[in-house]
């Protein structure tokens, strides 16, 4: 048995985030599809996380394991083939047995793109929150840089099926930082580990911050802002 680690980048919009759900388009559902068809048999594919639906991967992690003993260019030529063209696997190598794409990734970055100008390019659309509306971008960058650190951040998750099992929502973020460029900003944050729409609720904080709605910037806010849309967010990479 052949465990095989892959990286793939996927336009998130025509799917319903990463994680199989019943009769919806996903990810991981599509990539099961293909490599289980290859394998004679149902194969689990393991992601590093789950992404939102919506929410765009420039470098996921995943893995399976495969009795097959395909090459693994050969094996990424064919996956590749079979994909939409919104999906695309990157590469592909051969790791331990035990290894686990989520349980053993050290760090993960994630990036939001806001444009800023006020025409949104037509291309541009689907992968950024076009927000051409005053904000003190300054304050928004000072309170991006207040998350670093190991925090609770409990007021930025949103409700998960994985609530129930009591798990710590302690997670440590290494850098967080937004800056302005060309008529957008970009807020990219490398952490631990991440909360459902933990970084979209973050976002939505800075713009709340951005607007004149927070009043102390030194500390977490005992509430989020608003969701921000999924379609701006970029899972960047996974670090082990």
């Amino acid at each position: 048995m052949r465990r095989i680690k892959i990286k793939v980048a996927y336009d998130g919009s025509a799917f319903h985030g990463w994680q199989v759900q019943p009769g919806l388009p996903t990810v991981q559902g599509v990539l099961e599809g293909i490599v289980s068809e290859m394998e004679g048999r149902p194969v689990h594919v393991a992601g590093s996380g789950r992404t939102d639906a919506g929410v765009h991967a420039l470098e996921q992690v995943a893995a399976f394991s495969l009795e097959n003993p395909i090459p693994l260019p050969n094996l990424r030529k064919a996956v590749n083939r079979l994909l939409p063209p919104g999906v695309r696997v990157l590469s592909a190598e051969e790791v331990p047995a035990e290894f686990h794409p989520r349980f053993d990734a050290k760090a993960k970055t994630y990036e939001y793109r806001i444009v800023r100008t006020e025409v949104c390019s037509p291309f541009e659309w689907p992968y950024v929150h076009h927000y051409p509306y005053p904000l003190a971008e300054e304050r928004m960058a000072a309170f991006a840089g207040c998350l670093e650190g190991e925090h609770d951040f409990t007021v930025f998750a949103a409700s998960d099926d994985r609530d129930a099992e009591g798990r710590s929502k302690v997670r440590t973020v290494f850098s967080s930082v937004l800056e302005r460029s060309e008529g957008r900003l970009t807020y990219r944050i490398r952490g631990s580990g991440f909360l459902k729409h933990m970084v979209r609720n973050i976002v939505g904080t800075l713009l709340d911050a951005g607007r004149g709605n927070l009043a102390d910037l030194a500390v977490l806010p005992v509430k989020s802002g608003p969701t921000a849309p999924a379609k701006g967010l970029f899972l960047v990479n996974v670090e082990y």
